[in-house]
């Protein structure tokens, strides 16, 4: 996955709050199933505890200012150096399509915030620590991530991790933004089971990221042009690994001692979140993503 070097990056679509120092907080004021909440399905069906380490390339009681970020993101070609940027520019190309894609259907996307955090956060939805993952909450249509989750997601997950993973993630959180705008959010009502509402909701948003990923390489930046230059056969596999490592049965399976509860699962299996990928990278069209009105979720 490259970025092109003379596309401008778009700094107001996120916020970096990992100098922000505060309290660490539990999880709490309804978060509920939204976002990708890897570390929360670790600990509900296993009891393990994952601890949340400092920012990649950061000592431990490194803090990094706010401005930083502004300072040293200002290219594609920032991007293709440096991790922060290209969190960035991943973030403009994702919102840059869902602009485009409302648009065409005679309505407004309404862009919103990543905030990136270490150890804890406060949100409309409550409090939590990097110990939920990432996640979007639906009560100030913003988007969360402890960066430190995509070295978890290696060394705890075992996927192959890289810059189209961390995409892969961003689009399903912003799959979320797109749900809620669209009154999709509304539709759940069982928690829980391997057709309820809430493996509906997160497969949905699993297609939603495949269909960016589809259109990526024609997204353009604020001066027009296309921010994503190439994104290659390995990089979709990596995002497919990825997927699978964080189905219900495989957490279940490897992490919860080997027993499949299918009566758990929220996010759906490891198939079925690599078929709904699919489904929206192959047509490009998030109208194919309905998983609501479908008997077939794979």
């Amino acid at each position: 996955m490259q970025f092109n070097e003379g596309a401008e990056l778009d700094l107001s679509q996120v916020s970096d709050q990992r100098g922000v120092g505060g309290r660490v907080a539990g999880v709490g004021g309804g978060l509920g199933v939204v976002g990708l909440i890897i570390y929360f399905l670790v600990q509900q069906f296993t009891g393990i505890q994952l601890p949340a380490g400092g920012l990649e390339g950061l000592g431990s009681n490194t803090q990094v200012e706010s401005g930083q970020l502004a300072e040293k993101c200002k290219t594609g070609a920032d991007a293709n150096r440096d991790s922060d940027c290209r969190v960035v520019a991943t973030i403009n190309s994702i919102q840059g399509f869902w602009t485009d894609q409302f648009a065409r259907s005679g309505n407004t996307y309404q862009v919103t915030k990543t905030n990136f955090f270490r150890n804890s956060v406060n949100t409309r939805c409550g409090n939590a620590t990097s110990a939920v993952g990432p996640f979007y909450c639906p009560a100030d249509s913003q988007v969360y991530i402890d960066l430190d989750f995509f070295n978890e997601l290696r060394t705890k997950f075992g996927a192959t991790g890289g810059p189209f993973v961390e995409a892969y993630v961003l689009a399903h959180e912003y799959g979320h933004h797109v749900q809620n705008l669209l009154g999709t959010s509304d539709r759940v009502s069982s928690r829980t089971g391997p057709t309820s509402d809430s493996v509906r909701l997160e497969l949905q948003a699993d297609c939603y990221a495949g269909a960016w990923a589809k259109a990526a390489t024609t997204v353009p930046s604020a001066n027009g042009q296309p921010l994503i230059t190439n994104i290659t056969k390995e990089d979709v596999a990596a995002a497919l690994d990825a997927a699978a490592r964080i189905g219900d049965d495989f957490i279940q399976r490897e992490l919860g001692g080997g027993q499949v509860d299918t009566t758990k699962f929220s996010h759906g299996s490891s198939a079925q979140r690599q078929k709904w990928f699919n489904t929206g990278l192959s047509t490009g069209d998030p109208a194919r993503c309905n998983t609501f009105d479908t008997n077939n979720l794979g």
